[in-house]
């Protein structure tokens, strides 16, 4: 039996720009996918294109034969949810081909109002196992936008398990977090990434603080700064797997890395498709040098080969890096002796005009400076022998006074990519629609021609009728196929370009005058036009449809007017045995967060001995093959479950084994507005706790629209910053590249990160080995305590980190007391001495003690 082929995956192109959008276009991107300037959009700052040109953006995208997917990956709020709804009748209405969503809100408005529209869980969404893309099919997602944190085999088992299409990044920026996941710059900055205004904390530098001493690391600072995608030689492992989509970061960028990004991936696609041959080699070598001009911090594979924990992050500099050329031997006042690096291809690139950039190796911080590491253009170039260059520079040129011997040599601009992009963006695109023409016709009947364009998993068809009729040929052999192919299947100046001729059903020597052939071939091209402008969809109701998917979702879903409980999450022995010393026994609750089964196992029969219903939580990302970490849980009998990710959501509540559990949905789950907390409640959780996106006002909104009791709050907390597959203690305490080889130095040691300003974050791993950030200060929402209440909270949280036994102690009996009436919000901050804020808008003010 012969073996099915394999599918050949688009090209998904970032646009950002209109001249990245064109660029895009020319260099033969199957997709774009781009967002709009009226929000909802995870790229805030790229605000091109607005509602008005969307239509018109469709038809330019169709007409070269690609895909247009919009971009609507940010949480909604309560507030913004009729707002959305105006949004997605007009996106509808343009025509696009697919949606890409995070919050579940937005599937369910645009189902609701367009159900065939085609729906992509965004990355951002964080589907990354089989069981989490189920909770995705109950919003109507055919796609999922997996995270870039899964090895190529975990791309295997996604796609060998879940029906859904899978789409891969595999060219640009890496987060260092899980995207979805990052509250980093709500934490730092008072904005969020999860509403498109990331801060990008992962490049700034951090000092390793390990046992409370700072580690010397020399240059190395960035330590949360991976390198770029580049993960051409995974490709042979995605195209196995059945990736559908090949994806491409960037709305941020120009059209020369659009262009160079694309036209490499698209070439080496097809190679890899046809098979490779020496000649692909090379030309693939020739692409990616070419990418690395444009724009790279680095190019690795990321972790489609499994985690690497020593190669992701060069930790030098977290800027535009480019192409490695050589070592510096000499230094002149004008000129630099090279010793090439071997093997890099860059030597054939170096020119005049060409821009070099120096890397200084081993200086301290105040002279590493990557912000303004000296570089500029080339002046000139001399070839020398045993493989090395003098470069000289011009006058004003880089300071070559910071530069010495043994610093890195790095290509990173080339003006003729510029160029070439500019050319591109300016040529008239190639017809790319094949089309079949199908001719009818007897003597003494008009000539039928019917044109079918097939593309973009659509049909469109024309159908058009000579005004004469034909008669027989007086001379030669009238209406043959070399005629009609010139005069009626010269499609130029349109998308559509002839790819099959049928005459069967055309008699053979007729005449018909040249001029009703091109006629009929105006005609069939500007039907066809005309169709490929429409939108395939039908009109959406004309009545909002906001007011009934609120009722829908929220009818079964009952209120909880039980007493305000407080509840207490321990990572550590030593807080439990504070919990239990604080007076928590029989009827109260503690929640464990353990970093090893065996520990956790030890913490669930000291609670129980204790009297305590223990509540265990899952890990926060459940990646594929790591299932059996719930079987875990469950064999330890917990009274409750905290889940963290999809996959536990739909494993918890579909078992009727776990029919008894008190089941709850952590911040992680980011719910920000009522349509989808009653969707979860109604798959079976007992609360779902607030995001930590929300601000007072939004999430007094979210309140007062899901029952009373079945949103649970973080009262007090070290806000999760960073959530990261990298580890960083293996990264800086071994020479392992993952958890096999790595030694575990996370249980020997406690590591930080200090920032610049002096604030040290503890970083914590979990039994999947990741690790999370949280941010130094706590921060707490006593002051909101009164109004909770009154809109039904019966839920608080107060999450433990790193805490001693006497800060557990004096925190738990703060907010027990503030709970009880027994003392003011005021006077809870600062027994608890903790930072009186909430959400991303309100001020910080810290109080020490």
């Amino acid at each position: 039996m012969k073996a099915a082929e394999p599918r050949r995956p688009e090209i998904l192109a970032p646009a950002g720009t209109e001249e990245a959008f064109r660029a895009a276009l020319a260099s033969g991107a199957d997709a774009l996918y781009l967002g709009l300037s009226e929000g909802f959009n995870a790229r805030a700052r790229s605000t091109a294109f607005d509602l008005e040109q969307l239509p018109e953006l469709v038809r330019r995208a169709h007409r070269a034969g690609a895909k247009l997917y919009v971009t609507l990956n940010t949480l909604v709020f309560e507030n913004e949810l009729g707002t959305l709804e105006a949004l997605l009748r007009r996106v509808i209405a343009s025509g696009v081909d697919a949606l890409i969503v995070q919050d579940p809100a937005t599937a369910f408005l645009s189902r609701r109002l367009c159900p065939e529209l085609r729906l992509h869980a965004s990355t951002q969404m964080t589907i990354s196992s089989a069981e989490g893309a189920e909770f995705a099919a109950t919003l109507g997602i055919s796609r999922v936008v997996l995270p870039r944190e899964l090895s190529a085999k975990e791309v295997a088992l996604f796609t060998s398990a879940s029906p859904l299409e899978s789409e891969v990044f595999v060219h640009g920026a890496l987060c260092m977090s899980w995207s979805g996941q990052c509250l980093t710059s709500e934490a730092f900055s008072e904005r969020s990434a999860n509403r498109g205004q990331c801060s990008q904390a992962c490049r700034m530098p951090y000092e390793a603080i390990v046992d409370g001493q700072r580690q010397e690391l020399g240059d190395l600072r960035y330590l949360l700064s991976p390198e770029d995608l580049a993960a051409h030689e995974a490709l042979p492992e995605l195209i196995q797997a059945g990736v559908h989509s090949l994806k491409i970061e960037g709305r941020y960028k120009g059209p020369a890395y659009v262009s160079t990004a694309v036209d490499s991936w698209r070439s080496w696609r097809d190679a890899v498709l046809r098979g490779v041959t020496d000649a692909d080699r090379s030309r693939l070598e020739r692409d990616i040098r070419r990418t690395q001009l444009t724009f790279s911090r680095g190019g690795s594979v990321g972790f489609l080969r499994g985690d690497d924990h020593q190669a992701l992050v060069v930790a030098t500099t977290p800027k535009h890096r480019g192409l490695a050329l050589g070592v510096v031997e000499e230094v002149g006042p004008r000129s630099v002796l090279v010793k090439l690096t071997a093997d890099t291809g860059a030597r054939e690139l170096v020119r005049p005009g060409i821009g070099v950039k120096f890397e200084l190796v081993g200086r301290t911080d105040a002279e590493h400076d990557p912000e303004n590491a000296p570089g500029g253009p080339l002046f000139g170039v001399r070839s020398l022998a045993d493989e090395r260059l003098e470069l000289g520079f011009g006058q004003p040129g880089p300071d070559l006074g910071r530069v010495r011997p043994g610093d890195a040599v790095r290509l990173t601009g080339d003006p003729e990519l510029t160029r070439d992009a500019e050319r591109l963006i300016a040529q008239p695109l190639p017809a790319r629609i094949p089309l079949s023409l199908e001719l009818h016709g007897k003597p003494g009947e008009v000539l039928r021609a019917r044109a079918t364009a097939r593309y973009l998993e659509r049909v469109w068809t024309a159908v058009a009728e000579s005004r004469s009729r034909l008669e027989p040929a007086r001379a030669g052999a009238g209406l043959e196929r070399s005629l009609l192919t010139d005069k009626l299947g010269a499609f130029g100046g349109t998308p559509f370009r002839l790819e099959q001729l049928d005459l069967e059903a055309l008699a053979p020597g007729l005449h018909l005058p040249v001029s009703e052939l091109k006629s009929l071939r105006r005609e069939l091209a500007a039907e066809l036009e005309r169709k490929l402008s429409e939108s395939p969809y039908a009109a959406p109701p004309v009545a909002n449809v906001l007011p009934e998917l609120r009722r829908e979702l929220g009818s079964h879903n009952t209120e909880d007017r039980g007493p305000p409980v407080l509840v207490p999450l321990c990572r550590t022995e030593e807080q439990l045995e504070a919990v239990i010393e604080s007076g928590f026994g029989p009827g109260d609750e503690v929640e464990l967060d353990w970093m090893e089964m065996v520990g956790l196992s030890r913490a669930v029969e000291r609670a129980r001995a204790a009297g305590l219903r223990v509540t265990l939580a899952t890990v926060r990302v459940q990646k594929p093959g790591e299932e059996a970490f719930d079987r875990r849980l469950s064999r330890l009998a917990p009274d409750g479950l905290l889940v963290r990710h999809w996959g536990a959501l739909m494993h918890f509540s579909r078992a009727t084994s776990h029919a008894e559990l008190a089941v709850h949905g952590d911040f992680s789950l980011n719910v920000t507005n009522s349509l989808t907390a009653n969707h979860l409640l109604a798959l079976g959780l007992r609360t779902v706790t607030a995001s930590h996106d929300l601000n007072r006002a939004q999430l007094l909104e979210l309140l007062g629209s899901v029952p009373r009791g079945r949103v649970a709050l973080t009262l007090h907390h070290h806000i999760p910053t960073f959530h990261n597959s990298h580890c960083v203690y293996a990264h800086l305490l071994s020479s392992g590249r993952d958890y096999e080889t790595c030694g575990r130095p996370c249980e020997r040691h406690r590591l930080a990160l200090r920032d610049f300003a002096g604030h040290e974050h503890p970083v914590v791993v979990d039994v999947g080995c990741r690790n999370t950030v949280f941010n130094a200060l706590a921060q707490s929402a006593a002051p909101l305590v009164h109004e909770l209440l009154e809109l039904g909270v019966r839920r608080f949280r107060v999450e433990l980190v790193w805490e001693r036994a006497e800060e557990v102690t004096r925190t738990l009996a703060a907010y027990r007391r503030l709970l009880r009436g027994e003392i003011s919000a005021q006077a809870a901050l600062e027994a608890a001495s903790v930072s009186e804020r909430y959400g991303v808008t309100t001020p910080l003010r810290i109080r020490k003690r």
